[in-house]
């Protein structure tokens, strides 16, 4: 028995959050102390590290399971099955749902009972449950459904990405640029056809890495704003990936027994461009190689950091022409990836 993707959606936002846009703001250091620069230049320097010119964030109207949804409807749309037989429905997030201008974070019901409320599936056997996993939500979410689907217990999954980090970014901090909204979503059922997930491999680092994103208080020491948000130690992070990432991505292809040169995309989590475009190329030294062009697609420069959602939109657009350049044909190997907060790192090896 093989496991395939058999549909896919994505929910990309309208609201475009221009790099300019940010010109305006009060950046401080994490001790409330001025940044002895103009926001023209921090601005300047970021877009160079980051590639990040714009990002999408959600209207006010909508929260992180109203995306969930509209992800989720296309993709069961795209596969034609009948929704009524899925067995689970996997909501990877962080953040569950955050209001405009609210002060707390929602999660309870969970955020893949509201997906399944939405959808109207009325079979009490269909299971929604939410994936907490950083970053790598999704992919954990694909690599559980995989499990479900091998032991027989399940026959039909969908799988959600989905986060509105605007909603829990902290003006004041610069690293507030990076973050986006956005949703991702499959259907993953067991098929007779030839490929499917060949290997996946996951890895959590907690010994000194636990700590490297986490919730905090603003940088704005002279405001009465008890609310959280997300942070990071973004140095930490970039050499903690750097070590890592690419470890897992040669564990898991090791492991499928696939030949690295049959490798057609590489799916990374659109985290840093900087970032993600050393992982690969540590990736391939580690087959004494160089990377290949063209192999890593990126998103993230009009996108955005979306967390769980930036693999699934990724793969979603690549499908429906939506990237140019870049395509992928029946009986290519591609190779999902990525990296955040746990700190966590997984991997799937995937025949399309």
């Amino acid at each position: 028995m093989n496991i395939k993707i058999t549909g896919t959606g994505s929910y990309i936002p309208d609201v475009i959050e221009k790099n300019e846009d940010f010109y305006q703001h009060k950046f401080l250091n994490t001790d409330g102390s001025a940044i002895n620069s103009p926001n023209e230049v921090i601005i300047e320097k970021f877009k160079a590290i980051t590639g990040i010119a714009e990002r999408r964030y959600v209207d006010n109207t909508l929260n992180c399971s109203d995306i969930a949804f509209l992800a989720a409807q296309k993709a069961i749309d795209d596969s034609k099955i009948n929704q009524e037989e899925l067995d689970y429905i996997i909501v990877a997030h962080n953040y569950g749902d955050v209001k405009h201008n609210g002060e707390q974070s929602d999660t309870v019901p969970s955020i893949a009972s509201r997906v399944k409320h939405l959808l109207g599936i009325k079979n009490p056997s269909c299971v929604g449950y939410d994936m907490l996993f950083g970053c790598p939500g999704w992919i954990e979410g694909t690599i559980q459904a995989n499990a479900f689907i091998k032991s027989g217990i399940a026959k039909k999954c969908l799988i959600i990405g989905a986060e509105t980090l605007s909603r829990v970014i902290d003006k004041h901090d610069r690293d507030s640029m990076i973050y986006s909204d956005g949703a991702g979503a499959i259907v993953l059922e067991a098929s007779d056809y030839d490929g499917g997930i060949l290997s996946h491999a996951t890895a959590t680092y907690t010994v000194d890495e636990a700590h490297y994103i986490y919730f905090g208080k603003t940088n704005d020491q002279d405001t009465s704003d008890q609310r959280k948000y997300i942070k990071m130690y973004g140095r930490k992070i970039y050499e903690f990936a750097l070590i890592n990432v690419p470890a897992a991505m040669k564990s898991c292809i090791d492991k499928s027994g696939v030949d690295i040169n049959d490798i057609k995309k590489i799916l990374i989590h659109q985290a840093n461009e900087k970032m993600d475009e050393a992982i690969v190329q540590r990736f391939y030294k580690l087959y004494g190689m160089k990377m290949p062009e063209g192999i890593m697609p990126m998103t993230i420069n009009k996108l955005g950091n979306s967390s769980v959602a930036t693999v699934p939109t990724l793969y979603d657009m690549i499908l429906k022409g939506q990237l140019k350049d870049h395509s992928i044909n029946k009986g290519d190997i591609i190779l999902f990836a990525s990296v955040g907060a746990g700190m966590n790192i997984n991997a799937i090896v995937y025949k399309h």
